[in-house]
């Protein structure tokens, strides 16, 4: 009989319906709340992805997990509490990004502090459900394919005899073992089987400064591990994070998703095909599309694909004009709330924003200035927004655009990590927006770096260095920014999970930070619009 590996995942969840995702160690029928799927097979692996239709509006269901007929969720004896699908109207949304896996008993104190997800888990437990989230987002570096644990780096030893790099994955299989080792903790398993969770890849969820720059993709290309590192890492994304994005009649028309769960047969290899494909769109073609929206009742969430769509070539584009066009299209609605899911925060501390548009005109210059500045490009990961100029400006007018418009939404919050450390910035314009402008930012989760980062990160807000940066940028020819931010809350530094509580036009944003035998102690809270009660 098929056993539950992972999951179940909740993960699209709307006023009538839900996905459900899970993985299994064999083919078999999974079943939840009286709708079924067949597994299909990648590999070593089975996974489904229940569609739940039909759903009463405004409730909330258990609901459990059978394969071939059989419960094997909740597990027996369990003392979580019932998962179930929330069919509510979405009032709390938590984000945050950077999570590594926990370590495992025996392998001592962990070396990056408590997991700041776990430690909400842990006290949504004890708290009434009208109290739990309503939804999360996770804003990349779910697994880190490129920084194994030292269990990971055991188990990889025991597969492998080849030539494959020894402290990263390569293979599907192996991308699988990074996500068991991340989601089947218990408590997280148990927040993700009741919180409908969205996601969106970062670098670390296939390697390092993934689509840095074209030398960056020339250099891996000559390792004898990636083409088979890139298909793996973008099909077992598409697995274990992407499908779980979309809707019920999103899935319908997807002719990839289609093909995988009528194949009846291993579909490994039409996912990796399709991967390589994909890896592809910085080269101009575009076989897919990773960003998604989900609307939340008056809320809209517009998750943008910072990574994949990279136009490296000619003009650098964080985000090619096709995709940016299918951004400015979806960003434009009836609603209270638009937040922009951006694993790459948009508005940066000034210094470093400066900094990367200096080296986006520096690395593009002959010679060896140019590969000076690449290098510098890939040492410092000088790779965000402000290193793309021309998409950092389109974005900056989107926002004005909206935030001016008769309809204006009330905020316009754009959720971003990546950077290991958390703050709130708020924007302003010379033609004042009606809207509030804000970037928000989490991270880490689970990841805290060496100390020296937060002296980095605190001068990195420094005006006097911050000025010098720009004088320097106008030498240089680069625009004035089309925006002005100023920081209204942090540095905040420590493992850490964000929550927006929305209630009709106002909302408030909150920083949790975990800390070792205290839990989550609230360490910011910002009411939006920025000064009112």
């Amino acid at each position: 009989m098929a056993e539950l590996v992972l999951g179940p995942a909740l993960r699209h969840v709307d006023a009538s319906s839900a996905t459900v995702w899970v993985e299994t160690d064999g083919s078999c029928e999974v079943g939840v709340l009286g709708r079924g799927a067949r597994t299909f097979q990648v590999g070593e692996q089975h996974f489904a992805l229940v569609v739940i239709e039909g759903l009463a509006s405004g409730a909330s269901i258990p609901y459990e997990v059978a394969l071939d007929g059989v419960t094997v969720w909740p597990e027996a004896g369990s003392a979580l509490p019932p998962c179930r699908i929330r069919t509510q109207v979405v009032e709390k949304v938590l984000f945050g990004s950077c999570r590594a896996a926990k370590a495992t008993p025996g392998e001592g104190p962990d070396k990056v502090g408590p997991d700041a997800l776990d430690a909400y888990a842990v006290r949504m437990q004890a708290l009434p459900e009208e109290q739990w989230p309503d939804a999360l987002l996770l804003l990349g570096d779910q697994v880190y394919a490129d920084e194994p644990t030292p269990r990971m780096k055991e188990w990889l030893a025991r597969r492998r005899g080849g030539q494959e790099p020894e402290d990263e994955v390569v293979s599907f299989r192996e991308y699988a073992e990074l996500y068991h080792e991340s989601w089947a903790d218990p408590e997280i398993r148990w927040l993700m089987s009741t919180v409908q969770t969205s996601m969106i890849f970062d670098d670390h969820d296939v390697r390092d400064d993934w689509n840095t720059s074209r030398t960056w993709r020339e250099q891996m290309a000559e390792q004898p591990w990636w083409r088979e590192r890139i298909r793996a890492g973008l099909a077992s994304y598409w697995v274990y994070q992407h499908i779980g994005n979309l809707g019920p009649a999103e899935l319908a028309r997807n002719i990839l998703y289609r093909k995988v769960i009528d194949a009846g047969e291993d579909v490994q290899g039409l996912l990796e095909d399709f991967a390589e494909q994909a890896d592809k769109e910085v080269d101009g073609r575009k076989p897919t599309r990773w960003s998604y929206r989900r609307d939340f009742g008056r809320i809209r969430l517009l998750v943008i694909d910072t990574r994949s769509g990279r136009i490296l070539d000619g003009q650098r584009l964080m985000v090619g004009s096709e995709e940016f066009d299918w951004i400015e299209e979806n960003a434009a609605g009836d609603f209270d709330h638009l937040l922009i899911g951006s694993s790459l925060p948009w508005l940066m501390p000034h210094a470093l924003s400066h900094l990367q548009s200096l080296n986006e005109r520096a690395a593009g210059l002959p010679g060896w200035r140019g590969r000076l500045g690449e290098k510098v490009r890939q040492a410092a990961d000088l790779e965000h927004w402000p290193a793309f100029r021309a998409s950092f400006e389109r974005l900056a007018q989107l926002i004005h655009r909206l935030g001016t418009a008769p309809d204006a939404p009330s905020t316009i919050c754009v959720l971003s990590g990546d950077v290991h450390h958390s703050y709130a910035a708020r924007a302003t314009y010379v033609h004042p927006t009606k809207s509030e402008v804000l970037q928000l930012v989490c991270s880490p989760v689970h990841n805290d770096p060496p100390k020296i980062f937060r002296l980095v990160f605190s001068l990195s807000w420094a005006t006097p260095i911050a000025s010098a940066l720009r004088r320097l940028a106008a030498r240089r020819g680069i625009s004035a920014d089309p925006v002005q931010w100023h920081k209204v809350s942090g540095p905040h530094f420590g493992n850490s999970i964000a929550s927006l509580d929305v209630k009709g036009r106002a909302a408030r944003f909150t920083l949790e930070t975990a800390r070792e035998e205290q839990g989550l102690v609230k360490v910011a809270e910002l009411n939006l619009p920025v000064g009112s009660e």
